[in-house]
């Protein structure tokens, strides 16, 4: 069931778009579509999507009138007309493949994850290449990507005990999501495996290997294949 918009003014330069409160899939589509129609329609606009909610960044000087109107009224006003019809809106997106080496040195708590979840390694290692994902959002740091699309059976807590550095590539399980550290952070995040690709490098013209809307599938590599594709990586 679709929502009303809550529109929430941030900052000067800022306008925050509400599509609801919580996690799900069909919900983020929306802020996607969104997001899609904005950027098409209104280019000058800088959109920021999140779960639930879309970000939008402008001049304000720019939506500055002479009858004395706010630039978020105005904003406002536009965009609402504009995503009127977002319901018509597809939203294309890329499908990227991504190798993962699991477990061992690579994914130290897939053990711990498969006896939390009640499975031995290999159902969730099969389990967690069989799903579809999407990017819901990027966050937390630069090409930290959110996926959505988790088996539920695989939904474990975080740690109790964060690490000072996990590892750059390290795919993770945190609740109901699977995410993947661009470069070594901390985190709490439980780790069930590494992929060779670098996400994030910027001194690319686009630095993030992912952006919000992909749709994401893992492949199980072995340990070789991981290292032959490490250095075979640019950087």
């Amino acid at each position: 069931m679709e929502h009303e918009i809550q529109f929430e003014a941030l900052a000067e330069d800022a306008l925050l778009l509400r599509f609801g409160e919580r996690i799900d899939v069909d919900l983020n589509a929306q802020v996607q579509a969104a997001a899609i129609s904005l950027r098409s329609r209104i280019p000058e606009l800088e959109c920021v999507p999140a779960y639930a909610s879309l970000l939008l960044r402008f001049d304000p000087w720019a939506w500055a009138g002479d009858d004395g109107q706010h630039p978020h009224q105005r904003l406002r006003a536009v965009v609402s007309a504009t995503l009127r019809d977002r319901d018509q809106v597809t939203v294309a997106s890329r499908e990227l493949i991504i190798p993962v080496c699991y477990g061992g040195e690579y994914g130290p708590d897939l053990e711990e994850v498969a006896a939390c979840c009640g499975l031995d390694v290999d159902t969730v290692i099969a389990r967690h290449t069989a799903a579809n994902y999407r990017v819901a959002m990027l966050g937390f740091a630069p090409g930290f990507p959110y996926l959505l699309g988790l088996d539920p059976q695989l939904a474990v807590p975080r740690r109790t005990d964060p690490r000072q550095r996990v590892p750059a590539g390290s795919v993770a399980i945190g609740g109901s999501q699977t995410g993947i550290y661009p470069e070594v952070l901390p985190g709490g995040w439980q780790l069930i495996g590494r992929t060779p690709l670098r996400l994030f490098d910027v001194t690319a013209s686009d630095p993030s290997l992912l952006a919000a809307g992909d749709r994401v599938r893992f492949r199980a590599i072995d340990e070789e294949t991981f290292r032959q594709l490490l250095a075979a990586s640019p950087g």
